[in-house]
């Protein structure tokens, strides 16, 4: 495979004076998942259903660097992410007529993107981000009643995504199409005091699966900081009795 003076694959895409158009290096991305799709037995092997489980850890990693503030790692992450999206549009274009390729994912999210957008890309006016939102609501009913689609307002929203972050998502799509705030909870049966919890979080603005989350950093910080307390007096944190992690827990 020719390679370009700056180390990328294929060499293509400059603009005048010979800067490289912005993007290119996704096109070089692309050809490099054809090259392992044919030359690598793992890359060869590997089906959607296989590449599943990297989708989720990557987005997950890419997430965990946004909470950190990382941004040198957080351009890193990304490209894992990008290289799924490549990656299962490979396998895709390996069925042949019955798959799709990479140009076709890019195609159908800039379609979206544009109708979705009639305030940029068409003549309709809005006030304020609330109407973006209430518009793209519209819009994404229409397109489920083209498509054949569920009818309800919760059309759409997947299972296959954490308990906080399902309930939120359920939650907001409902009141965004005018159920009741009173009507937004449970029946009591378990996990009704969770997803009570999750709407309130949802009415004072917060998003319950990123304030979870934070939770469950704050509480690994105390437990790390307690079990260094502990060792720095010679203990073994793993020996400690519940009034010892209670004297450390502090400080």
């Amino acid at each position: 495979m020719p390679m370009s003076t700056d180390g990328g694959a294929g060499g293509r895409a400059e603009g005048a004076g010979g800067d490289r158009v912005r993007g290119s290096r996704v096109l070089d991305l692309v050809e490099v998942m054809d090259v392992l799709r044919r030359e690598c037995p793992w890359d060869a092997a590997q089906t959607h259903s296989s590449l599943a489980k990297y989708l989720i850890e990557e987005a997950y990693e890419t997430l965990e660097t946004i909470e950190q503030g990382d941004l040198d790692t957080l351009c890193e992450e990304l490209g894992d992410v990008l290289l799924q999206v490549v990656f299962h549009a490979r396998v895709a274009e390996d069925r042949g007529a019955d798959g799709f390729t990479v140009d076709d994912v890019a195609a159908a999210i800039v379609d979206k993107l544009t109708r979705r957008h009639p305030h940029v890309f068409g003549g309709v006016e809005v006030e304020g981000a609330d109407e973006v939102r209430a518009n793209w609501e519209t819009i994404k009913a229409a397109e489920r009643a083209e498509k054949g689609g569920g009818d309800s307002v919760l059309e759409g929203v997947p299972f296959g995504q954490p308990a906080a972050l399902l309930a939120y998502e359920l939650q907001k799509r409902a009141a965004r199409n005018g159920v009741p705030e009173d009507l937004i909870g449970d029946d009591g049966q378990g996990g009704g005091a969770l997803f009570a919890g999750v709407a309130e979080e949802r009415r004072g603005g917060a998003d319950p699966e990123l304030d979870l989350r934070a939770a469950a950093r704050r509480f690994d910080a105390r437990v790390r900081a307690a079990e260094a307390r502990a060792r720095s007096e010679g203990r073994d944190p793993r020996s400690l009795t519940p009034e010892q992690w209670r004297a450390y827990w502090d400080g």
